[in-house]
């Protein structure tokens, strides 16, 4: 539970009152013997957070961008006050043990009650509870921005989160807030400079090699015959290189405009990759004790006329193999929240999500949770959905990491944030890439159940690509 005292620099905003608020911190960092996360909080006139970070981007920073325009939010965070890791089964509870233990020495003052006011943590998880050597990303990693801006309907919300310690140079810290308190109260976006995406791709290597893909599926089928899982995601990677260099921002413009349903994503750990994409599913969303989920899978192309248009998602209404594999993912849900005793909201049968290029069918679920259920319970259950990962889980993640031959990283992992009060919002990274410099290493996935066949999934894979790459250059 943070604290809220009474001296408030955002009532009477002076430097003198900022100054003696940061006194004041240090004070209780005095007596707690702890560093205090201090944040400050205000109201400014309407801003649009992707210039914002356009402004402050640096290559070297962590940052955390999402922004889903038919949801009308959008969110940015550059820099670390406070940064944590975990790995292993229990990255989760340990995440969520870290962020009550840092809200115990927070110190939060302003509009705390808007939305996306107070300190938010932001997450990047990778798909699997352990990375790699020399990933570029851990298997979690949290932070608490420097600098957040955020924009909800019509309101805007400017953060300044600071670490605190007894000794703090209260001066220095007092003429940096400050500054940023007028730079956000009338913001100059002429710094921004206009980031192009790149041109087409000049090679692109599949990972694995020509036709391990295919191969791939004929094994998973043989499995699933055998009666070993009834599902497994099996996805591709493909490393594309251009003759200039990607730049997040420019991508993210170009996925704001043509994906408005999607979470349009960046996601920095400050070594210089980023991780980015458009998503369209949402792993758990919870505001005011109300939890938000949804089973997404089955998929179907899009029409070139309304009437082709509406004969694919004909089809995948009715399609046998579609249905089943969306009922996999659905049942799942329901099974792994069954220990928290709820009764789920949710239609009786899947409606249809249509997306700029593809059809999905997908079923929303919501909940009242009881008192004592926190956000990251529902995310370390839930994640990972058979949509990215199969059922039954352990055999079918078992298959997936013998007949894949990449490691996912922050692919189909859970991303989003966390909230002083407890709620926010994941979803599942897919539909995405990690660039690095001149490379983009694209991730794409179908789901193998009784049925499928290799050149159709193969096929399903291509679509998913070639949105990707149409977001990611200019081709």
């Amino acid at each position: 539970m943070m604290k809220t005292p009474d001296i408030n620099p955002t009532g009477s905003a002076t430097p003198d009152a900022l100054r003696a608020f940061l006194l004041h911190c240090c004070a209780e960092a005095r007596t707690a013997s702890r560093p205090q996360l201090v944040s400050i909080s205000m109201t400014v006139d309407n801003l649009d957070p992707l210039a914002v970070l356009e402004s402050i981007f640096e290559p070297g920073e962590p940052h955390f961008y999402a922004e889903r325009p038919s949801a009308g939010f959008s969110v940015a965070g550059a820099e670390a006050a406070v940064e944590f890791t975990a790995s292993g089964p229990g990255r989760f509870a340990e995440a969520k043990a870290f962020i009550a233990r840092t809200l115990a020495d927070t110190i939060a003052v302003g509009p705390v009650t808007e939305a996306f006011a107070g300190p938010h943590f932001f997450f990047a998880a990778g798909f699997s509870d352990d990375s790699t050597a020399g990933a570029p990303f851990p298997a979690l990693k949290l932070f608490v921005p420097r600098w957040q801006v955020a924009r909800m309907g019509d309101g805007t919300v400017a953060v300044a989160n600071l670490l605190v310690t007894p000794d703090a140079p209260v001066d220095l810290m007092t003429a940096k807030v400050w500054k940023a308190h007028a730079k956000f109260g009338a913001f100059d976006y002429s710094r921004a400079r206009r980031k192009d995406r790149p041109s087409a791709p000049q090679r692109a290597e599949e990972i694995g090699g020509v036709g391990s893909y295919q191969r791939a599926v004929v094994q998973a089928l043989a499995e699933i015959a055998r009666g070993d899982y009834e599902k497994v995601v099996l996805a591709r990677a493909l490393k594309y290189t251009t003759a200039e260099e990607f730049h997040p921002m420019g991508i993210l413009n170009h996925l704001r405009q043509r994906y408005p349903d999607c979470y349009s994503f960046s996601i920095a750990g400050g070594r210089g990759q980023s991780f980015i994409g458009a998503s369209p599913e949402r792993l758990v969303r919870v505001a005011g004790g109300r939890m938000h989920t949804t089973a997404l899978a089955g998929s179907a192309p899009r029409g070139e006329s309304a009437s082709e248009d509406a004969a694919f998602a004909q089809a995948l209404l009715h399609s046998e193999k579609d249905l089943r594999e969306h009922r996999l993912v659905f049942d799942a849900i329901v099974g792994r929240l069954a220990d928290l005793k709820l009764t789920l909201e949710h239609a009786a049968q899947p409606r249809l999500l249509g997306l700029a290029n593809v059809h999905h069918l997908h079923t929303p679920i919501s909940v009242n949770l009881p008192a004592g259920v926190h956000i990251l319970d529902l995310v370390g259950r839930l994640h990972p959905t058979p949509a990215v990962g199969g059922t039954p889980q352990a055999p079918a993640l078992a298959a997936m990491a013998k007949l894949e031959s990449f490691p996912r990283g922050l692919y189909a992992g859970p991303q989003g944030w966390v909230d002083h009060r407890g709620g926010g919002e994941f979803f599942v990274g897919i539909r995405s890439a990690l660039i690095d410099g001149r490379t983009a290493t694209a991730y794409a996935g179908a789901g193998i159940v009784a049925g499928s066949e290799p050149d159709k999934e193969f096929a399903e894979t291509e679509l998913k690509f070639k949105a990707l790459i149409e977001a990611l250059t200019d081709s």
